[in-house]
């Protein structure tokens, strides 16, 4: 009991200190860019034409909204993560003494979570999602859950959820066989260190990032907050041409993609 309850305060200030980040990745991963693009240096003192960073993307916002408005989406958020925590600890109690392949019960585990959650993740995304358009839609978590079911009915809490479903079964996998890869055939010790799996993680969720994008433009499509014209023009603005695919997936070091120029109208790339 005092495990778990750890495991859920230590989350819930990694997702307080991390939310102004998670709020400017959404915005970027829907293609708003509000400021234009500089010239500036790359880490090789090449001269490219960059996109504002994370610190000057958060400013904007706050010189809008105030530094409270950063945190906008973080009550769905961390109820999301409390109650993430709380099930896969659940399910793995149960799974874990049934089987005995750990990725099978962890695959179970990480699915249920994300099943489970992601109404929550819904909510997130869309009351972040209306800052383009300076609505008001969804403010509070009670008044979104009405106005989902509503509008949408059951389904619209699960919009997206099949992608995100498939990017953490396939990021899991990987590592794992990565992870047995590297230990069976590289490592003579034949123990996998730590930060080798923290390494790995990493490597896999990039390698899955398309789906944590597009499971995140099928939550905030269609939803209302947004005109039809701007929903299609800014959450789906053609995510499978090749560039695309990787928007919001680097905060730092943003530069303008090969053959697009900065719309000032639009305020997105094209």
């Amino acid at each position: 009991m005092a495990d778990a309850a750890s495991q859920v305060l230590l989350g819930s200030g990694l997702t307080i200190l991390s939310q102004p980040l998670m709020y400017v990745k959404v915005l970027i991963q829907v293609g708003y860019e509000p400021l234009p693009p500089t010239i500036g240096r790359n880490i090789f003192g090449r001269q490219v034409c960059q996109l504002p960073g994370l610190f000057c993307y958060a400013q904007h916002i706050a010189s809008i909204d105030g530094r409270r408005g950063l945190f906008t989406g973080l009550t769905p958020r961390l109820c999301s993560g409390v109650l993430g925590t709380v099930v896969h600890g659940k399910v793995l109690q149960v799974t874990g003494k049934s089987t005995n392949f750990p990725i099978h019960f962890e695959m179970i585990a990480r699915s249920a979570a994300t099943l489970i959650t992601h109404p929550f993740h819904v909510i997130t995304l869309r009351s972040m999602v209306q800052f383009i358009g300076r609505e008001s839609k969804y403010c509070g978590l009670c008044d979104s859950i009405v106005t989902i079911y509503r509008e949408e009915g059951i389904l619209g809490f699960f919009a997206g959820l099949i992608p995100r479903l498939l990017g953490d079964i396939i990021s899991l996998w990987l590592c794992n066989s990565l992870a047995y890869l590297v230990n069976t055939y590289a490592l003579d010790s034949g123990v996998v260190t730590q930060l080798f799996l923290y390494l790995l993680q990493f490597f896999a969720s990039m390698l899955t990032y398309p789906f944590v994008l597009v499971s995140n433009l099928m939550a905030v499509n269609n939803c209302g907050i947004l005109s039809k014209r701007e929903t299609c023009r800014l959450c789906w603005c053609t995510p499978f041409i090749p560039g695309n695919m990787s928007r919001g997936n680097s905060l730092f070091f943003r530069k303008v993609p090969f053959g697009k120029t900065y719309c000032c109208d639009l305020r997105m790339l094209i």
